[in-house]
């Protein structure tokens, strides 16, 4: 594990494969570590990938600079802080991969800095840029009940819960988000341990929060929050992965991001893979970013 100074963090990640190989950046969600990509990882870098794969604010051994920066979990903090690792690690442009909160990082770079993103790989909800605007606007009641860990954290009950139990938590959140994936213990404790970051229990409630407008946001992040209330297009080459058995985000059959891409576009639905599909099916995830890699090559003047 390195670590590197980068905005507002000191960023610790895993630098896989070869120094001069093709970089790829590869960003976990909630409730997730960089552990969820050590086997695509591997796949990569023998490919000749360069592989960053960082632990998010609030998990791991990822911490603040300052005692004084808001631990905040929103969209735009997110962003901006995959925006200063780029900077930090002097990489011009990388292809970016991820899931949940780190396919929401990805996708605000590859929206507002396309110059940086070579290629993109979203899991889950494809175009993951919060429209908070309308956050309070219902959603079918199925739908509602799959986000119930988000209403129970606005409550003060939700928080006590992550601060008192917070394995007992998420993994009960590991299984109900991939019903097939019959992870073990050994497995569960490798990333649980990023939990007990002294951060992590605010983070995860002030993103959970701000979403919904119940949070105030970072002053500092505030006019990247602007641009992504404006719900920007992505003009990078972007292949969506969903998981098929997804107890959190199923894909449904009319496709309602497609419209946000302009720069090319594929959906792949993985049968047999859960919310966090990168760790569950490794290949898939890898073989994604290659196609997106043997693409970009082709292209080339």
């Amino acid at each position: 594990m390195k670590k590197v100074r980068a905005g507002t963090l000191d960023i610790a990640y895993f630098d896989t494969g070869p120094a001069d190989g093709v970089t790829t950046i590869l960003l976990h969600g909630f409730p997730y570590d960089a552990h969820a990509y050590d086997e695509t990882a591997e796949i990569l870098a023998a490919s000749g990938h360069r592989c960053i794969v960082p632990f998010l604010r609030g998990f791991g051994a990822t911490s603040f600079v300052s005692g004084n920066t808001p631990r905040s979990g929103e969209q735009a903090a997110l962003g901006a802080d995959l925006l200063a690792l780029l900077e930090a690690l002097s990489i011009e442009a990388a292809f970016l991969g991820g899931y949940d909160w780190g396919g929401r990082a990805a996708c605000i770079v590859a929206a507002l800095w396309p110059t940086r993103v070579r290629g993109l790989v979203s899991c889950g909800v494809g175009y993951n840029i919060q429209d908070i605007a309308r956050a309070g606007d219902p959603a079918p009641p199925e739908e509602e009940a799959r986000y119930w860990y988000q209403y129970y954290f606005h409550s003060e009950r939700g928080r006590k819960a992550l601060e008192q139990n917070r394995r007992g938590l998420c993994e009960f959140i590991w299984k109900i988000w991939s019903p097939t994936w019959m992870f073990d213990s050994a497995t569960f404790d490798r990333t649980a341990s990023s939990f007990d970051n002294p951060d992590f229990v605010d983070v995860v409630i002030h993103s959970y929060r701000h979403r919904f407008g119940y949070g105030p946001g970072d002053p500092g992040v505030a006019a990247i929050e602007d641009q992504l209330a404006r719900q920007p297009d992505i003009t990078v080459p972007t292949i969506v992965l969903q998981g098929g058995d997804d107890g959190v985000d199923p894909p449904v059959t009319i496709d309602l991001d497609e419209r946000h891409f302009k720069a090319g576009y594929e959906r792949r639905i993985i049968p047999g893979a859960g919310h966090n599909l990168p760790q569950e099916a490794p290949h898939a995830f890898a073989s994604a970013i290659l196609d997106l890699s043997k693409a970009a090559s082709t292209t080339l003047p």
